[in-house]
């Protein structure tokens, strides 16, 4: 293999390939050199050029089980060099696919997939809190997050949702608005947003650099949504939001997102048996974790509806002296709903049409206007108008979502049993006595008889599929159950 002046990254013949200065060409796998590709300078269609700013080495495999498996047993090729950390997200937007670079950094093993973000090897797939407070990547990266100011969004179900029509309507209201949510539908970049545009790839980059540092000095190898959290703070904080609406990723007193202060207000939605193994066995005990939000004399805003969830949400509200609102459901009516919008009224503001048809969506629409209200008498401008606008131009992908009409083609995450009833009430709202094909993938640690039972009376025909993660259940594994 040649030596190259500059790192490039391509994608050829299939594989992607990662081209920089430092090692030898006996480290790296014997693959072809991409013509056009020399000294840094590159014709091939799809190259992409880094400037050398770092010394550092690469791996270059192509996405099969045999390379993939060369890199992991091999990892004294690259024990002596310093990594710098790349993003190729550009360089496969044409090929939609999920290729796997591995690479290996100062003893941290990290990967990279494209469209997927960064991964610390060993925190795939485990949780996303910790069993006590610690470090975290955003404190050495200057505390960004002192620097906004936020809605926490916890639950476990609607909380996306929720999150989504909060950042519409404060958006309508002419406020510069960040938006933090997971997991992604299409793209990692979903995941940050401003104004509703997602963080673009070049400014993703430029802020991976700036916190690789930052978690490279931590004893501690930080998880990856503690790194996702960090590179949201920067950004936020660059581009001087106003107010952040900050998704938690899992629980709330342990989550990354817990990092900040006192927010504007904290909101909780929707509870239900999910993540058991990390947040605990009870109802009661779930609600303790998401109750780690609620701040010092802070407002909170909380779905209710669960009377051993409620107990928990009031008790830890009186002791931080956190003035509580418990969204009043009695004030809404549904006056009807299509493949197209659902129409709704909620205590004085009528007749909204919201485009996001799923039969449960009125009501996290209930507790963002509730929430949005309480923001209103902490001084903040959201006057009606906005928050009708930014209720009926609200987008949020992947929930119940209306793919095409004739013949109906829809997508949903529901990702628990809590959920999924609340999808199955939807599809027999919207499509009564229909019965549907179901093309179905489930992560192997839910509930996966509950969920299936519940939509097996609608079901003509199940397709089972694995989705792109080591959790998903296996597809004939799926198709015993």
């Amino acid at each position: 293999m040649k030596m190259v002046s500059r790192c490039a990254l391509t994608i050829f013949r299939g594989m992607i390939v990662l081209y920089c200065t430092s090692g030898k060409s006996a480290d790296f796998p014997e693959v072809p050199f991409p013509e056009g590709v020399v000294k840094g300078r590159g014709s091939f269609p799809a190259v992409r050029m880094f400037p050398q700013e770092t010394s550092a080495a690469a791996a270059v495999f192509l996405c099969d089980p045999f390379w993939k498996k060369w890199v992991l047993k091999s990892p004294q090729a690259f024990q002596n060099h310093k990594i710098k950390i790349f993003f190729p997200l550009m360089m496969c937007r044409a090929q939609r696919r999920h290729i796997p670079i591995m690479i290996w950094n100062r003893g941290s093993i990290y990967e990279l997939r494209t469209g997927n973000g960064i991964h610390p090897r060993g925190a795939v797939g485990r949780a996303q809190t910790r069993p006590e407070p610690h470090p975290h990547p955003a404190g050495r990266a200057g505390r960004p997050h002192k620097r906004l100011r936020f809605v926490h969004v916890a639950g476990t179900n609607g909380k996306g949702s929720t999150a989504a029509m909060l950042a519409s309507c404060l958006q309508a209201a002419g406020y510069r608005v960040g938006l933090f949510t997971s997991p992604f539908i299409n793209r990692f970049n979903e995941r940050i947003q401003v104004d509703g545009q997602q963080i673009p790839d070049e400014e993703l980059v430029q802020l991976v650099e700036r916190v690789q540092p930052a978690a490279d000095a931590m004893t501690d190898v930080p998880t990856e949504f503690e790194i996702i959290t960090a590179l949201g703070m920067l950004y936020f904080a660059r581009k001087q939001c106003d107010i952040v609406v900050l998704e938690v990723g899992l629980g709330g007193t342990l989550d990354s997102t817990n990092v900040i202060e006192n927010p504007e207000c904290a909101v909780i939605t929707a509870l239900g048996m999910d993540h058991v193994r990390e947040l605990g066995p009870t109802l009661a005990d779930i609600a303790a974790a998401k109750a780690g939000i609620i701040k010092p004399g802070c407002p909170v805003v909380s779905y209710g509806g669960v009377p051993e969830a409620d107990a928990v949400i009031r008790r830890v509200a009186a002791e931080q002296n956190a003035p509580l609102t418990e969204v009043d459901f009695h004030k809404l009516q549904i006056d009807g709903g299509d493949l197209d919008a659902v129409t709704f009224d909620f205590d004085g503001l009528d007749g909204v049409h919201l485009p996001l048809i799923g039969s449960y969506q009125p009501r996290n629409a209930a507790v963002a206007i509730t929430t949005l209200r309480v923001l209103r008498a902490k001084g903040w401008n959201v006057p009606e108008s906005a928050i009708r606008t930014g209720l009926e131009t609200v987008q949020w992908p992947g929930r119940f979502e209306l793919l095409r009409h004739a013949p109906a083609f829809l997508l949903d995450g529901s990702h628990n049993a809590h959920g999924m009833r609340a999808t199955v009430q939807s599809l027999k709202d919207r499509f009564p006595g229909e019965k549907f094909v179901f093309l179905v993938s489930i992560m192997a640690d839910k509930d996966v008889d509950e969920m299936l039972q519940l939509l097996a009376p609608l079901a003509k025909q199940f397709v089972t599929v694995a989705a792109h993660t080591p959790r998903a259940m296996p597809a004939e594994t799926l198709s015993n159950t």
